[in-house]
């Protein structure tokens, strides 16, 4: 992103999430360490190798305080959560819900995206009916439901949101691009706000493949708090998680110009893509392309690796996650004794794949803005090459009232990074 005179605060979050709806909730999750990961018996039924994920809870009790029965009945989960976590950003940032004559809102616009969303429409109706010869019966919202940028557009026609409205899909990077290009929207003049992140829903369909790769832990199926073990020696891959996480991203001055509460800044960030070189592949990345991404988006933010004071990473309990905490210690051009405090929100949540940035974000802005840092659970028994990093590694929540700059960054499957710089707003 090039830099202009345009700064970009967060006004508004978003987040439904495996272990909380809400910003009371969750941050109350994080803070006391509280796993949204359970086992959940469809999965045992249907002999996945691992039978537990993390899965909002008790959303069909209050998904009609945010949509309309008809708006329910052409939308799936994906479309859902994506709409709740946009919804909540929207108020959380001080504007009403528009009627529907409201013209549309040609300053506001959102980006979006999801992973694999919709696959369980595909599977479950689209499919079955089409190969038993009943297309007609498909109904007329099926193509609503199955394209991918599917949740974006309902947002827009729930909150009449007239600039640039779109469904980005980068695999496990998704959310964390999506907040990248917006910024940079309102920093080049194109928007004054946007919404931004990613949502996933919690089809077995889309958990269906990471099982049979076998990259998902199936040796905690009873005991589905501590499944999910980034940076622990005993990791065994990582567990699926959903839901949605959006910020509301506005230009500065407009925020001020409304008296909006102001959550944090976005310093700077950085995109890229190993190419598939080096090392990286589809399912692994080019350590050459994480350190770029990372020192890309320090000089976007125009500051020293030094000034980072935590890091919320990708780690997601695979073989990776000691690389990657290398990979930060040589983009930030730091020792391992003096790395700044690092934690993986995935501990407690899962993998929500293009949700994933989104809901990490929101957990780095929440930690920003009350001056704390959440604990990583199940890496007691620490990964034996991270043992020079052990004095970086956040078990359990610690009080940071100074706080500062945290560094978010998502790794994707096709080799495909994203690193964004939030700031204490003062």
């Amino acid at each position: 992103m090039s830099k202009t005179e345009r700064r970009v605060v967060i006004t508004g979050l978003g987040v439904l999430a495996p272990n909380g709806h809400g910003l009371d909730e969750f941050e109350t999750a994080l803070r006391e360490g509280r796993s949204g990961i359970r086992h959940h018996a469809h999965l045992e039924e249907l002999k996945f190798a691992c039978q537990v994920g993390g899965i909002p809870q008790d959303v069909e009790q209050f998904q009609g305080q945010y949509l309309t029965d008809e708006e329910l009945f052409a939308m799936n989960a994906n479309m859902i959560y994506a709409a709740i976590g946009a919804i909540d950003a929207w108020q959380d940032a001080g504007f009403e819900v528009p009627g529907p004559d409201v013209e549309a809102d040609w300053d506001t616009g959102a980006i979006i995206g999801t992973g694999i969303g919709g696959i369980d429409t595909i599977s479950e109706t689209l499919g079955p009916r089409v190969d038993a010869g009943k297309v007609r019966r498909l109904g007329s919202t099926m193509v609503e439901q199955i394209m991918s940028s599917g949740n974006s557009a309902r947002i827009a026609g729930k909150l009449a949101l007239g600039n640039q409205v779109s469904t980005n899909s980068s695999a496990c990077n998704t959310g964390t691009e999506a907040i990248i290009q917006a910024t940079q929207r309102i920093r080049n003049g194109q928007s004054v706000r946007m919404l931004a992140g990613g949502s996933e829903g919690h089809s077995h369909y889309i958990w269906a493949g990471f099982d049979a790769m076998r990259v998902l832990n199936r040796s905690k199926n009873d005991d589905p708090a501590a499944a999910s073990r980034p940076l622990s020696a005993s990791a065994a891959g990582f567990i699926p998680g959903s839901g949605a996480g959006v910020l509301m991203l506005e230009e500065l001055e407009s925020a001020q110009a409304r008296g909006a509460r102001i959550y944090a800044e976005v310093l700077g960030g950085a995109l890229n893509c190993g190419g598939h070189r080096q090392g990286g592949s589809m399912t692994a990345p080019n350590p050459n392309s994480v350190q770029r991404c990372i020192r890309g988006a320090l000089a976007d933010a125009g500051i020293a690796g030094g000034d980072v004071d935590a890091i919320n990473g990708h780690l997601t309990a695979t073989f990776a996650d000691p690389h990657e905490v290398n990979n930060w210690s040589k983009a930030l051009e730091v020792a391992p004794g003096d790395m700044p405090h690092i934690h993986s929100t995935k501990s407690l949540i899962g993998h929500a794949l293009g949700a994933a940035g989104g809901l990490e974000c929101v957990a780095a802005v929440l930690e920003l803005h009350k001056g704390f840092i959440h604990g990583s659970l199940n890496c007691e028994d620490l990964h034996p090459e991270l043992d020079e990093f052990a004095g970086a590694i956040v078990h359990e929540t610690v009080d940071v009232p100074d706080l500062q700059i945290v560094a978010k960054a998502s790794f994707g499957f096709g080799d495909v990074n994203g690193c964004v710089i939030l700031k204490k707003f003062a």
